[in-house]
């Protein structure tokens, strides 16, 4: 039997005696997206904080292709291939829009974060730096500082960071936040490009119910940090625990 490329076994976090995640098991298989949704203190952003390392667990693994990495800091989950762009960004303000886009590419060729390294000897790297930002609508931003940037593009330079990174699995947590109505298709666009390719997995924390129903090949509920659902969209987003959980429906009878 294979491994999926990531799984958490009783992944539990406790904070003095309240439980935020509780015991929660998942699997994860290459060429799924796997929408992570709740109401507002479910655990989803803890859940995603336990999985990418920020947080230790109380209890309970997370496997990276079937390796135990749960005692793993997050930069050695990051080099393992796990990638995680945060619902706060997470950039570096005083460099530029390019700056930052390199030094994921130096990060991820193995070169270390040294921005004083010869970058003209490394044509390439830019190159593919330069690439990253196109995909985000963020090209003709290069030379502005990331905290000149408005929040939306902010989010859009996370996610080129994100994607600089080449992980087998992209974490997103509300990738479209703070996003005007005609910055969000770039964003959604790429994460169904990143979706099409079948050797990679894309977990995302989502509260637009329409985002969730046009990405997703599967839907986890998370309420009270308990798995409560698990399965098809269609299928988790009419199920009694959800609409009661998540949309506020009472269930009958």
């Amino acid at each position: 039997m294979s491994h999926p490329v990531l799984e958490t076994r009783g992944l539990t976090i406790r904070f003095g005696g309240h439980v935020a995640v509780n015991a929660v098991s998942c699997r994860f298989e290459p060429g799924t997206l796997t929408a992570i949704v709740g109401p507002n203190g479910a655990g989803k952003t803890t859940y995603f904080n336990l999985i990418s390392g920020q947080l230790p667990a109380s209890a309970g693994q997370v496997l990276l292709h079937g390796e135990d990495v749960t005692r793993d800091a997050a930069p050695v989950r990051t080099r393992k291939g796990m990638g995680r762009a945060f619902q706060l960004t997470n950039l570096f303000p005083n460099l530029t829009v390019l700056e930052n886009v390199r030094l994921a590419v130096q990060a991820r060729a193995g070169m270390g974060l040294n921005l004083i390294s010869m970058w003209n000897s490394h044509i390439e790297l830019i190159d593919k730096a330069e690439n990253f930002l196109a995909r985000v609508a963020l090209a003709e931003r290069r030379t502005a500082l990331a905290s000149e940037l408005s929040h939306g593009d902010q989010r859009k330079l996370e996610v080129a960071l994100l994607l600089a990174l080449e992980p087998d699995i992209f974490m997103f947590d509300e990738p479209t936040a703070g996003m005007s109505v005609d910055e969000v298709p770039v964003i959604l666009d790429l994460i169904s490009e990143i979706k099409q390719q079948k050797d990679k997995t894309v977990l995302l924390v989502e509260h637009k119910m329409d985002v969730v129903r046009s990405l997703a090949d599967r839907i986890i509920v998370l309420h009270q940090g308990e798995l409560v659902a698990d399965g098809a969209p269609a299928e988790v987003i009419a199920s009694p625990v959800v609409q009661e959980a998540y949309l506020g429906v009472p269930a009958r009878g």
